[in-house]
Protein backbone atom coordinates (compact mmCIF):
# COMPACT_ATOMS: atom_id res chain seq x y z
CA UNK A 1 0.00 0.00 0.00
CA UNK A 2 1.27 3.44 -0.40
CA UNK A 3 1.99 5.99 2.26
CA UNK A 4 -1.10 7.17 4.09
CA UNK A 5 -2.30 10.58 3.56
CA UNK A 6 -3.99 12.92 5.34
CA UNK A 7 -5.86 16.42 3.53
CA UNK A 8 -7.48 18.18 5.84
CA UNK A 9 -10.23 19.83 4.40
CA UNK A 10 -10.48 23.61 4.85
CA UNK A 11 -14.62 23.45 5.16
CA UNK A 12 -14.58 22.76 9.08
CA UNK A 13 -12.32 25.31 9.24
CA UNK A 14 -12.83 29.22 10.19
CA UNK A 15 -13.27 31.16 7.10
CA UNK A 16 -12.81 34.32 8.76
CA UNK A 17 -8.97 33.41 9.85
CA UNK A 18 -8.27 31.23 6.74
CA UNK A 19 -4.27 31.86 6.30
CA UNK A 20 -4.19 31.08 10.42
CA UNK A 21 -6.01 28.14 9.97
CA UNK A 22 -3.59 26.60 7.04
CA UNK A 23 -0.68 27.26 9.44
CA UNK A 24 -2.47 25.07 11.98
CA UNK A 25 -2.60 21.82 9.49
CA UNK A 26 1.33 22.31 8.27
CA UNK A 27 2.23 19.04 8.60
CA UNK A 28 -0.61 17.69 6.59
CA UNK A 29 0.11 16.01 3.64
CA UNK A 30 -1.83 18.68 1.61
CA UNK A 31 -4.97 20.59 2.09
CA UNK A 32 -8.19 19.61 0.60
CA UNK A 33 -10.21 22.46 -0.42
CA UNK A 34 -13.85 22.05 -1.17
CA UNK A 35 -15.62 24.12 -4.03
CA UNK A 36 -19.28 24.24 -4.36
CA UNK A 37 -21.45 25.91 -6.63
CA UNK A 38 -25.14 25.63 -5.27
CA UNK A 39 -25.77 23.67 -9.17
CA UNK A 40 -24.23 20.37 -8.32
CA UNK A 41 -24.36 20.52 -5.28
CA UNK A 42 -26.96 22.54 -3.03
CA UNK A 43 -23.86 24.23 -1.02
CA UNK A 44 -22.14 26.88 -1.78
CA UNK A 45 -18.67 27.86 -0.79
CA UNK A 46 -15.45 29.75 -2.18
CA UNK A 47 -14.62 30.53 -6.07
CA UNK A 48 -11.25 30.65 -8.17
CA UNK A 49 -10.44 33.95 -6.51
CA UNK A 50 -10.07 32.85 -2.90
CA UNK A 51 -8.11 29.85 -4.05
CA UNK A 52 -5.46 31.68 -5.62
CA UNK A 53 -5.08 33.54 -2.80
CA UNK A 54 -5.31 29.98 -0.49
CA UNK A 55 -2.57 28.79 -2.93
CA UNK A 56 -0.38 31.93 -2.24
CA UNK A 57 -0.41 31.75 1.39
CA UNK A 58 -0.69 27.72 2.02
CA UNK A 59 2.29 26.13 3.86
CA UNK A 60 1.32 22.71 1.86
CA UNK A 61 -0.27 22.31 -1.48
CA UNK A 62 -3.73 22.66 -2.30
CA UNK A 63 -6.35 19.26 -3.17
CA UNK A 64 -8.94 21.20 -4.62
CA UNK A 65 -12.05 19.28 -5.04
CA UNK A 66 -14.80 20.95 -7.85
CA UNK A 67 -18.07 20.08 -6.86
CA UNK A 68 -19.36 22.12 -9.60
CA UNK A 69 -21.18 21.30 -12.60
CA UNK A 70 -19.81 21.90 -16.30
CA UNK A 71 -16.44 21.51 -14.85
CA UNK A 72 -14.75 20.58 -18.35
CA UNK A 73 -15.34 24.53 -18.54
CA UNK A 74 -13.99 25.66 -15.51
CA UNK A 75 -11.47 22.78 -14.04
CA UNK A 76 -8.87 24.20 -16.05
CA UNK A 77 -8.86 27.37 -14.59
CA UNK A 78 -7.88 25.67 -11.52
CA UNK A 79 -4.95 24.24 -12.84
CA UNK A 80 -3.87 27.53 -14.32
CA UNK A 81 -3.72 28.67 -10.42
CA UNK A 82 -0.80 26.44 -9.96
CA UNK A 83 -2.73 24.30 -7.04
CA UNK A 84 -0.86 20.50 -6.97
CA UNK A 85 -4.10 18.90 -7.89
CA UNK A 86 -7.41 19.22 -9.05
CA UNK A 87 -10.50 16.46 -8.87
CA UNK A 88 -13.67 17.26 -10.82
CA UNK A 89 -16.42 15.07 -10.64
CA UNK A 90 -17.32 12.01 -13.10
CA UNK A 91 -21.05 12.99 -12.75
CA UNK A 92 -20.62 16.65 -14.12
CA UNK A 93 -18.04 16.29 -16.92
CA UNK A 94 -18.50 15.17 -20.91
CA UNK A 95 -15.39 14.54 -21.75
CA UNK A 96 -13.38 13.22 -18.66
CA UNK A 97 -10.89 11.78 -20.53
CA UNK A 98 -10.26 15.09 -22.07
CA UNK A 99 -10.36 17.06 -19.37
CA UNK A 100 -7.64 14.73 -16.90
CA UNK A 101 -5.36 15.08 -19.75
CA UNK A 102 -5.92 19.18 -19.53
CA UNK A 103 -5.78 19.37 -16.27
CA UNK A 104 -2.38 16.94 -16.51
CA UNK A 105 -0.90 19.43 -19.59
CA UNK A 106 -1.31 23.09 -17.48
CA UNK A 107 0.74 21.20 -14.79
CA UNK A 108 -1.87 19.48 -12.44
CA UNK A 109 -2.55 16.42 -11.31
CA UNK A 110 -5.81 15.08 -12.06
CA UNK A 111 -8.42 13.77 -10.35
CA UNK A 112 -11.63 12.33 -10.91
CA UNK A 113 -14.62 11.73 -8.50
CA UNK A 114 -17.33 9.50 -7.30
CA UNK A 115 -20.74 10.07 -5.93
CA UNK A 116 -21.33 7.27 -3.24
CA UNK A 117 -23.91 5.38 -5.59
CA UNK A 118 -21.97 5.85 -8.97
CA UNK A 119 -20.66 2.92 -10.27
CA UNK A 120 -16.57 2.56 -10.45
CA UNK A 121 -16.44 0.12 -13.02
CA UNK A 122 -17.86 2.36 -16.28
CA UNK A 123 -14.56 4.45 -15.13
CA UNK A 124 -11.89 1.56 -14.78
CA UNK A 125 -10.24 2.13 -17.95
CA UNK A 126 -9.46 6.00 -17.54
CA UNK A 127 -6.90 4.92 -14.83
CA UNK A 128 -3.83 5.91 -16.77
CA UNK A 129 -6.09 9.35 -17.41
CA UNK A 130 -5.18 9.61 -13.84
CA UNK A 131 -3.33 10.92 -10.93
CA UNK A 132 -6.13 9.77 -7.94
CA UNK A 133 -9.26 8.18 -7.98
CA UNK A 134 -11.63 9.77 -5.52
CA UNK A 135 -14.81 7.61 -3.63
CA UNK A 136 -17.36 9.97 -1.76
CA UNK A 137 -18.09 8.29 1.57
CA UNK A 138 -21.03 10.60 1.71
CA UNK A 139 -23.20 12.65 -0.34
CA UNK A 140 -20.92 15.82 -1.74
CA UNK A 141 -22.05 18.84 -0.41
CA UNK A 142 -21.85 19.25 3.20
CA UNK A 143 -19.05 18.40 6.27
CA UNK A 144 -20.15 16.79 9.27
CA UNK A 145 -21.82 13.77 7.51
CA UNK A 146 -21.23 9.79 8.56
CA UNK A 147 -19.30 7.81 6.94
CA UNK A 148 -21.67 5.63 4.80
CA UNK A 149 -19.68 2.14 5.14
CA UNK A 150 -22.01 1.29 1.67
CA UNK A 151 -19.03 2.61 -0.07
CA UNK A 152 -16.17 -0.29 1.24
CA UNK A 153 -17.35 -2.81 -1.35
CA UNK A 154 -16.55 0.13 -3.91
CA UNK A 155 -13.34 1.16 -2.18
CA UNK A 156 -12.01 -2.46 -2.42
CA UNK A 157 -12.97 -3.21 -6.36
CA UNK A 158 -11.17 -0.03 -6.88
CA UNK A 159 -7.96 -0.80 -5.08
CA UNK A 160 -8.37 -4.20 -6.83
CA UNK A 161 -8.53 -1.96 -10.25
CA UNK A 162 -5.44 -0.04 -9.40
CA UNK A 163 -3.27 -2.79 -8.60
CA UNK A 164 -4.38 -4.99 -11.43
CA UNK A 165 -3.64 -1.92 -13.84
CA UNK A 166 -0.30 -1.52 -12.52
CA UNK A 167 -0.81 2.73 -12.99
CA UNK A 168 0.17 4.85 -10.02
CA UNK A 169 -3.59 6.00 -8.85
CA UNK A 170 -3.88 7.35 -5.34
CA UNK A 171 -7.19 6.48 -3.64
CA UNK A 172 -8.90 9.12 -1.74
CA UNK A 173 -12.00 9.11 0.54
CA UNK A 174 -13.55 11.57 1.89
CA UNK A 175 -16.92 12.34 4.01
CA UNK A 176 -16.67 11.02 7.90
CA UNK A 177 -13.24 9.99 8.41
CA UNK A 178 -12.41 10.09 12.04
CA UNK A 179 -9.38 7.88 14.01
CA UNK A 180 -12.31 4.92 13.36
CA UNK A 181 -13.82 5.40 10.32
CA UNK A 182 -10.09 5.31 8.66
CA UNK A 183 -9.07 1.97 9.59
CA UNK A 184 -11.81 0.49 8.08
CA UNK A 185 -11.60 2.72 4.72
CA UNK A 186 -7.15 1.46 5.06
CA UNK A 187 -8.42 -1.69 5.15
CA UNK A 188 -10.73 -1.72 2.08
CA UNK A 189 -7.40 0.19 0.21
CA UNK A 190 -7.69 3.85 0.95
CA UNK A 191 -4.86 5.90 0.87
CA UNK A 192 -5.47 9.41 1.03
CA UNK A 193 -8.03 10.59 3.70
CA UNK A 194 -9.87 13.81 3.83
CA UNK A 195 -10.76 14.95 7.23
CA UNK A 196 -12.59 17.87 8.08
CA UNK A 197 -14.37 17.99 11.93
CA UNK A 198 -11.95 15.64 12.52
CA UNK A 199 -8.96 17.33 12.15
CA UNK A 200 -10.70 21.24 13.02
CA UNK A 201 -12.98 20.00 15.39
CA UNK A 202 -9.65 18.68 17.63
CA UNK A 203 -7.86 21.05 20.48
CA UNK A 204 -4.91 21.07 18.27
CA UNK A 205 -5.43 19.76 14.58
CA UNK A 206 -1.55 19.05 14.12
CA UNK A 207 -1.84 15.99 16.63
CA UNK A 208 -4.99 15.37 14.89
CA UNK A 209 -3.44 14.80 11.73
CA UNK A 210 -0.70 12.83 13.19
CA UNK A 211 -3.25 10.40 15.33
CA UNK A 212 -5.02 9.73 11.96
CA UNK A 213 -2.14 8.79 10.05
CA UNK A 214 -0.89 6.82 12.71
CA UNK A 215 -4.87 5.18 12.58
CA UNK A 216 -4.57 4.83 8.87
CA UNK A 217 -1.38 3.11 8.20
CA UNK A 218 -2.20 -0.37 7.56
Amino acid sequence: MPQCCINPSILSADFVNLEAELQRISNADSVHVDVMDNQFVPNLTIGLPVVQRIQAVSPVPLDVHLMIADADRWAPGYADAGVASVTFHAEASIAPVKLARELRARGSKAGMALRPATPVEPFLDMLPELDMLLIMTVEPGFGGQAFLDLTLPKIRRARAAIEGSGVNVALQVDGGITEDTILRAAEAGANVFVAGSAVYGAADPSEAIDRLRKAGTV
